[in-house]
């Protein structure tokens, strides 16, 4: 699984890295990267509205197919087949639409968190080599960030580019483009290279994890208000609501401020998505589209249908037969 996700990062970042080349700032970079991932995701996010608005429209009736079959499992499949057909509702239609951009977020995770081979798309091996290679060295442990090493890496590459085992393991060339690289981890005065934890509670860092969970909160909120499941929320699924930005704000708080970063923008790139999704592409509002089509369609299905009419004599001698005889 671990390796999917690294060869959808090195896909990924491939257009990370042309957005880098354009701006020369993996901050900004980041930001455009995030944008153009999003743009291209949201056709599929319109697909999971109208998946979800379809799925809320037949909720009602599964239940009322679910208590009048209930005890007969193979009826009720039966029935609740014939009802996904007549609505037109896929049950497995916002499957594939959920799991696509999931897929692709966790691939531009990897793109982020593994710049040298993802990005700048570096030997793997001397990469590896390298950062065995600082962990032998008094003062800079590596093993500290084995997830987050390259990004470790690149935060010491200029005092150790000079060593006989670095000059030896890379060209020139390399040895040029990793600290050129390197030195665009610089965005708005933060250094995306170190660690908010390394800088204690009460520097500029501490912003990155309270940003991470603000912004995890509220896009989660947007997101559930737009599906209409804002007021529904009780219990366990509110302690969701926090218990996952509180995760983020504390990994955020311990590893390197670029990834951090990287969960902000992705962040407020989600809210404003969903503020998009709500305004155009409004649940109830496509769900109160989606029945008039229905009704529509079901007259425009009933007027085909010829109409069998009883001929005249016919009826006549139905109304004599039901008349009584004077006396």
């Amino acid at each position: 699984m671990m390796e999917i996700f690294g060869f959808l990062g090195s896909l990924l970042g491939y257009i990370l890295w042309a957005a880098w080349f354009l701006v020369k700032d993996f901050g900004l970079a980041i930001i455009i990267f995030t944008i153009v991932i999003r743009a291209v995701l949201f056709p599929f996010s319109v697909k999971q509205q109208k998946s979800m608005a379809n799925n809320a429209r037949v909720q009602k009736k599964q239940a009322e197919l679910r208590e009048k079959y209930g005890n007969n499992k193979e009826k009720l499949n039966e029935e609740m087949q014939k009802l996904y057909d007549r609505e037109g509702v896929s049950m497995t239609g916002g499957c594939m639409t959920s799991l696509v951009p999931m897929l692709v977020m966790l691939g531009i995770f990897y793109a982020v968190a593994y710049p040298l081979t993802n990005t700048l798309h570096m030997d793997a091996a001397k990469i590896n080599e390298a950062l065995s290679y600082i962990g032998t060295i008094p003062g800079l442990d590596a093993s500290a960030h084995t997830v987050y090493g390259q990004i470790e890496l690149l935060k010491v590459f200029p005092s150790i580019a000079d060593t006989p085992f670095i000059t030896n393991l890379f060209t020139p060339a390399e040895i040029t483009n990793i600290i050129d690289f390197g030195g665009s981890f610089h965005t708005f005065g933060l250094d995306m290279l170190t660690t908010p934890n390394s800088n204690g509670l009460f520097s500029i860092y501490i912003l990155i994890p309270i940003l991470c969970f603000v912004s995890s909160v509220a896009a989660q909120w947007v997101t559930m208000k737009m599906s209409g499941n804002a007021m529904q929320q009780q219990g366990c699924m509110k302690v969701m609501l926090l218990l996952m930005p509180l995760i983020s704000a504390g990994f955020s708080y311990s590893v390197p401020v670029a990834v951090g970063y990287y969960w902000i923008f992705s962040s407020l790139i989600a809210l404003i998505q969903g503020i998009v999704m709500g305004k155009f592409y409004n649940p109830v509002a496509m769900i109160a589209k989606s029945e008039a089509q229905h009704v529509a369609l079901l007259e425009l299905q009933e007027a085909k249908v010829p109409r069998v009419y009883a001929p005249a004599h016919v009826n006549k001698g139905n109304k004599n037969n039901g008349k009584k005889k004077k006396k």
